[in-house]
């Protein structure tokens, strides 16, 4: 078993747990609390082959597939602070197809990355699940499932499946029980329908999918023979809604795979929408959803002897709500975790809190949803350190660009911004380039165009750029280039410094990406009340200082 240096004294002292001793399922939902997902990573993947019966279909990816999506190399320093907040359990989506060949044997590199950041979890002392995750999914002109809730699909791919579990299983099979295994994501039907399938013969196969997960990880022995297992229902379809009396079939109709009592637990998902027909939805009629879910989760799952997990959780429309609903994502995200915890059901947000860069410091760049999420399981006074980029006291962007052709860009920024916000980007490069070779290019309501010619480059940013969807450096030579890039950021109006995002845009590849940064976290007492500075204001995310709560003085360092 590989183990990286800084889990080997944890990993040894939860070793000795035996499969015998594993705690139950419903033991482990009530002791996981709250959770998160390490979304857009290792799940993330890009298919230029899309017939499943074709043999180029399978291991179409190298390690590069874990950042292009948008996502940087993943570090332990994020699920560091995703403890240190308060959080105590990671699902750690992957996808496998393009990972592994024809026969189902998967690449030991890509276990190894697999294997890497699931110790970065489990080191945490955090549970972990990991999973198989865009093998399964809605099929489009572009992109192709080959694990899918259809009895055809089901007789085709078993071997293969099962085949690519028992190599799961056999990887981590000396893991406690801090480690859980998740069968498949959102498997749909051979129509992609969401919701609920078009036939029972749909609900069938996915439970047979359920079972060849259960045996496969059973018969590697060890630690798997009690290890606990998850299953989803169809689509992983939540039942919530009663717009048709099809909805909650995934429910009534997912089984207990044959054989099992004590060590399965059910998943679903759900993203609820905040609006309705054009409106804001009150809090009310929210709520009221959540409580008829509830009762469903309970009737149709936890009625067959199994606790449930909502593996997956938000908003219809994530970024937007919390942009412009605020006030009401944060309050249904509260009432949301607080329900459930009520009701003995673990929850997982889906993928933001820290994104893309924020990763990378790391900071959150959701703060107060954090605290909402965290104060709603640990209680009103629970205090959670929430590192931000008022926290960071300075930052290096560094990578290095191969141009492969004319006019190929690297992004330094692919994200919609207002001009009228910004000031300036810096972009500091490692030696001045070549005469004529580079430029900056703004996507905006005024394209514009400026020449880089030194180290240290200026791109003024003006109001008149209206809104100014990306940011681009541009190789403008017929040859082939390097560039290197020593630091990149906007300058905000208050003058404070966002670092820029380079990924690939076309035409180029990157290489050596990284962050050098220093971060100054506030420490923060959980266990009291609220925090004040010396003059009585309450402060939500302390920098550098001395504070009262609950009476008494705290330095933060």
């Amino acid at each position: 078993m590989r183990i990286i240096t800084s889990t080997i004294a944890l990993l040894l002292s939860t070793l000795t747990i035996s499969a015998t001793d594993f705690e139950t399922a419903t033991e482990a939902v009530r002791n996981m609390g709250v959770g998160w997902n390490l979304g857009n990573t290792l799940e993330a993947n890009n298919q230029q082959v899309h017939d499943v019966t074709q043999n180029s279909y399978w291991g179409q990816q190298d390690l590069s597939s874990e950042t292009c999506w948008g996502n940087y190399v993943t570090k332990p320093a994020l699920l560091k602070m995703m403890k240190d907040a308060g959080f105590g359990a990671i699902r750690v989506p992957v996808t496998w197809y393009n990972h592994m060949d024809k026969d189902g044997n998967v690449d030991a590199t890509w276990m190894q990355r697999v294997h890497e950041v699931v110790d970065y979890v489990i080191s945490q002392g955090l549970y972990c699940i990991l999973n198989v995750h865009h093998d399964t999914g809605a099929d489009s002109e572009s992109w192709k499932s080959w694990i899918k809730a259809d009895a055809s699909n089901y007789n085709t791919h078993k071997n293969r499946y099962e085949k690519l579990w028992q190599q799961i299983a056999e990887e981590f099979k000396d893991y406690d029980q801090l480690l859980l295994f998740e069968g498949y994501n959102e498997m749909l039907d051979a129509q992609s329908s969401w919701n609920f399938a078009q036939s029972d013969a749909s609900y069938t196969a996915i439970n047979q999918y359920a079972l060849s997960f259960v045996d496969a990880v059973r018969a590697t022995g060890g630690n798997n023979t009690q290890r606990n297992l998850i299953v989803s229902t169809y689509a992983a379809a939540s039942g919530c809604g009663s717009w048709s009396t099809k909805l909650q079939d995934p429910l009534k109709k997912m089984q207990i795979p044959t054989g099992e009592s004590n060590h399965i637990i059910f998943e679903v998902h759900n993203y609820p929408t905040l609006t309705s027909n054009g409106s804001v939805r009150t809090i009310n009629s929210i709520k009221s959803e959540i409580d008829a879910w509830i009762t469903n989760l309970k009737n149709h799952l936890v009625s067959k002897g199994a606790p449930v997990i909502i593996g997956e959780w938000g908003t219809s429309d994530g970024n937007n709500d919390y942009n412009n609903r605020r006030a009401l994502m944060l309050q249904f995200a509260d009432y949301m975790v607080s329900s459930m915890k009520q009701s003995d059901i673990a929850t997982f947000y889906w993928m933001g809190l820290s994104e893309s860069l924020y990763r990378l410091f790391p900071v959150f760049n959701q703060p107060d949803l954090v605290e909402t999420i965290l104060k709603a399981y640990h209680g009103a006074d629970y205090s959670p350190m929430l590192p931000t980029m008022d926290n960071v006291d300075d930052f290096n962007v560094t990578c290095t660009t191969n141009y492969t052709q004319q006019w190929s860009e690297l992004n330094l920024l692919a994200r919609t911004i207002n001009a009228s916000d910004y000031t300036a980007l810096q972009l500091q490069l490692d030696e001045q380039p070549a005469a004529g070779s580079l430029q900056f290019k703004v996507y905006a309501t005024k394209e514009h165009y400026q020449d880089i010619t030194a180290t240290d480059n200026t791109l003024n940013i003006t109001a008149t750029m209206g809104t100014i969807s990306r940011i681009t450096m541009q190789w403008k030579k017929n040859t082939a280039g390097t560039v290197k890039i020593n630091n990149a950021y906007l300058i905000k109006k208050d003058g404070s410094k966002v670092p820029c995002e380079p990924s690939v845009f076309w035409g180029c590849t990157m290489s050596d990406f990284d962050i050098t940064t220093s971060i100054h976290t506030p420490t923060l007492h959980r266990t009291g009340g609220k925090m004040y500075n010396l003059n009585g204001q309450q402060i939500r995310f302390p920098q550098k200082g001395i504070y009262i709560t609950n009476g008494k003085k705290v330095i933060t360092s």
